[in-house]
């Protein structure tokens, strides 16, 4: 490394002790991170970890790079360079090792996720990060998220914005993603960072009763039509809604009396840039599933099936119909019928319900629903009812006295 000062007739190789004594005089001023002299306006950036071979952990110096300096030091008498201007002085720099601000790390981590994830994830997680991470923590630096912080946070998504305890929950499992990711990138190992995640109760998952599910198979039965046709399969299948709106006619196979699922429909976006209709593959692997109709629904198909293969179950045509269009039906069709509090999840409900209270075998029926194990379709889908409870107790026989 040649570094020449600027004199009116010649260039001087600065080496040694006198381009060392700047570099320690330019460590002792400086922040952490970003060391400047200020003695000049020639540029020497020397990386924060690499001048180490220049520099010790100590301030010392290394003797055998000043050695071979000097040995490739050209002669003083050597012929002049050009004429500069007089007092230009160098400035000795290091490269600025600032930590950057969080929100660029959680952009990095986001961009590191693209191509792992599906485009719904990739568009919710964008969304968590825009809307409550990066606007509250981006602005600091990774040494100023701490579990004080991450605390205040939490409180502030709770009290202030009001959000539920399973939304503040799914922004934390973010948080703590792009912490983790950026924990194992950076060399000075782990972070002190503690998410502890909200409590709540969870909610009582509406269920219809035998009797309201009576009255509403008979709205729907009489009279009938494609999107009533499709609610009446959801409540017998246990479909999700996005996979109910994207079910065509070709997924029906009524010789094997079977629904083949392999696609789901959602509404993405709200970011800025508006929302937009995705068609893709399920949430999961476990999603992708076959699963064999009753036989009356069956009989059903044949008579609502139309000419068309490709046509979508709930319109009977090549257009679709979006989960929103269909929430708005069954509120419309449920309060024709006196049921309140229902959405298209409690058919789901209902269906798994159901299924118990027959007699359903659990690992065939977490199958069914789409989950990965029956743990899931035990506490989230399985609702014990009253009748269920005293069946059960009956059971028990006293012994005779």
């Amino acid at each position: 490394m040649a570094i020449f000062t600027k004199k009116r007739t010649d260039f001087r190789l600065i080496t040694g002790y006198s381009l060392c004594s700047a570099i320690l005089r330019c460590r002792r001023r400086s922040r952490v991170g970003h060391r400047e002299s200020t003695f000049g306006s020639v540029k020497i950036e020397v990386p924060a970890r690499e001048n180490e071979s220049l520099i010790g952990g100590s301030n010392m110096i290394n003797c055998e790079w000043i050695r071979k300096q000097k040995k490739e030091r050209p002669s003083l008498g050597s012929s002049p360079g050009p004429k500069c201007k007089p007092n230009v002085r160098l400035r000795v720099r290091c490269a600025n090792t600032e930590q950057p601000c969080f929100s660029a790390l959680c952009d990095a981590w986001l961009l590191r996720k693209r191509d792992e994830i599906r485009e719904s994830s990739y568009i919710k997680y964008r969304a968590i990060l825009e809307r409550h991470i990066k606007p509250r923590l981006g602005s600091r630096r990774l040494g100023g998220i701490c579990t004080a912080s991450v605390d205040a946070f939490t409180r502030e998504l709770l009290e202030t914005d009001g959000l539920s305890v399973k939304t503040v929950h799914d922004i934390l499992s973010v948080l703590h993603s792009v912490l983790k990711d950026t924990e194992a990138r950076r060399p000075a190992g782990a972070l002190a960072v503690q998410i502890r995640y909200p409590k709540g109760k969870r909610r009582e998952m509406r269920v219809l009763t035998i009797e309201e599910q009576k009255r509403l198979v008979a709205y729907l039965l009489h009279p009938t039509d494609s999107c009533k046709f499709g609610l009446l399969l959801a409540l017998y299948t246990g479909l999700r809604i996005g996979e109910l709106c994207a079910l065509r006619w070709s997924c029906i196979d009524l010789r094997e009396q079977t629904i083949r699922i392999a696609a789901t429909m959602q509404r993405l976006g709200g970011t800025g840039e508006g929302t937009r209709i995705v068609i893709g593959a399920p949430k999961s692997d476990s999603s992708l599933r076959t699963i064999p109709l009753p036989a009356q629904i069956a009989a059903l198909c044949r008579h609502m099936q139309p000419t068309d293969p490709e046509a979508y179950v709930l319109t009977g045509g090549v257009a679709y119909m979006e989960p929103r269009t269909l929430q708005y039906r069954l509120k419309r069709y449920t309060a024709a019928c006196g049921l309140e509090g229902v959405h298209a999840h409690t058919l789901r409900h209902t269906f798994a319900t159901r299924a118990i209270e027959s007699g359903f075998e659990l690992k065939s029926l977490s199958e069914v629903l789409g989950h990965a194990t029956t743990a899931i379709t035990m506490e989230r889908y399985v609702h014990s009812t009253l009748e269920m409870k005293r069946t059960n107790m009956n059971k028990l026989a006293m012994p005779e006295i």
